[in-house]
């Protein structure tokens, strides 16, 4: 803790002198005025934590300096100990109204000097806490505050369309179907339905993730009521024929097949604290924004390797990449540069992986130049 400033005003020296002899076995820094204004002008320089000011003083006395620091809301906080001979009530209740928060009788006593000095310091400290405090809890108010009506935003603006979408799209060809389907031929009548179920797939899909999303939340906020929340289950699994099947499979769907290159480095059957779901659920989503924001004929490579008792998957591609701004404000329901002829999606699926990674004791990464293209990064321990 700091050295408390004490601020001592009286146009006596010898007061002063008294003061200081008092207070000279204390730990505390003295400073001294001979008048009110004087002491007023200079407060910034002092920094005081309490204030002595004597009553009687020519000019202007102590009530009228008293009054004007408590009218100051840097300084309305500091205690002031008013030091006078006066006793009458009259004028120990003008001390009150001028802002006083104690007094002390000439002659000054030696031991109620120190035992008001250092309650009003106590109450200083106090009140220094709780500020703190305050302007903390502030700050986080303000914080949780502006990523919440951020969050509410992008879901409002973005939600709607990602619902209606496919839910129109299933709706049209339905209610086409009820009203041409026997004017259609067979081909034609698969060719709708095809169009539903893609619409269908896409809705299933939108559902599945907000389902993890809302698990991935419950689990977070419910680690550290657990016991054994820091020991995770260790699965040992084929991570090259995971990724090799699954990225491979997505890549045919989106018939990007020929742009995939595998370099996957000694990382066959080894154990890391992750379930078999979740990694594929994690390769699923790096590989789909992969292909999603790279175009066709560009490669997209898919790299892991065991290094420093870690393992290491990479996913990079030559897409559209984001700048540094836009990486640092990833986050649920947040989009960058969409265009109305671009893949749907509401920002969900990076969130979903880190959460993931992150509960499994990993860590996520992206590094990207704009227009460039992109890497993630991810990396979990091993048992």
């Amino acid at each position: 803790m700091n050295t408390p400033s004490i601020l001592i005003v009286d146009d006596e020296p010898n007061n002063f002198d008294v003061i200081e002899s008092h207070l000279d076995s204390q730990d505390y820094m003295l400073h001294y005025f001979d008048n009110g204004q004087e002491a007023i002008d200079l407060l910034d320089l002092v920094q005081p934590d309490l204030i002595l000011l004597d009553v009687m003083m020519p000019n202007m006395d102590g009530i009228e300096a008293c009054r004007r620091i408590k009218n100051m809301p840097q300084w309305e906080s500091v205690p002031i100990i008013m030091v006078t001979a006066l006793t009458s009530k009259q004028d120990l209740s003008r001390c009150l109204e001028a802002g006083a928060d104690d007094f002390i009788s000439k002659p000054v006593n030696s031991i109620e000097l120190r035992a008001r000095v250092r309650s009003m310091l106590r109450i200083k400290q106090q009140f220094d806490r709780n500020k703190t405090l305050s302007n903390l809890q502030k700050n986080m108010i303000d914080f949780l505050q502006n990523n919440l009506d951020g969050l509410c935003g992008n879901l409002a603006s973005t939600l709607p369309h990602e619902l209606n979408t496919p839910l129109n799209g299933i709706v049209s060809v339905i209610d086409l179907l009820i009203d041409q389907y026997p004017d259609m031929d067979v081909e034609e009548f698969r060719e709708f339905l095809l169009l539903a179920q893609q619409s269908a797939h896409r809705l299933e899909t939108l559902t599945k993730r907000f389902l993890k999303y809302s698990e991935l939340e419950m689990l977070t906020n419910n680690l550290q009521n657990m016991p054994n929340s820091n020991s995770k289950i260790s699965t040992k699994i084929s991570t090259e024929i995971l990724i090799k099947e699954q990225i491979s499979r997505k890549a045919r769907q989106e018939n990007r097949l020929d742009d995939l290159n595998f370099e996957l480095i000694n990382t066959e059957n080894i154990e890391i604290p992750i379930s078999d779901r979740d990694f594929l659920h994690i390769i699923d989503e790096l590989i789909d924004n992969a292909f999603k924001f790279s175009e066709p004929a560009t490669p997209v490579t898919v790299s892991s390797q065991l290094k420093d008792g870690a393992f290491h998957l990479s996913i990079s591609d030559r897409g559209r990449g984001m700048t540094e701004e836009q990486i640092a404000k990833i986050g649920t329901f947040t989009q960058f540069e969409r265009k109305y002829y671009e893949q749907q999606g509401i920002g969900l699926g990076l969130q979903i992986v880190k959460k993931i990674v992150v509960f499994c004791g990993g860590s996520l990464s992206i590094s990207s130049i704009y227009k460039q293209g992109t890497t993630v990064h991810i990396k979990l321990p091993i048992a």
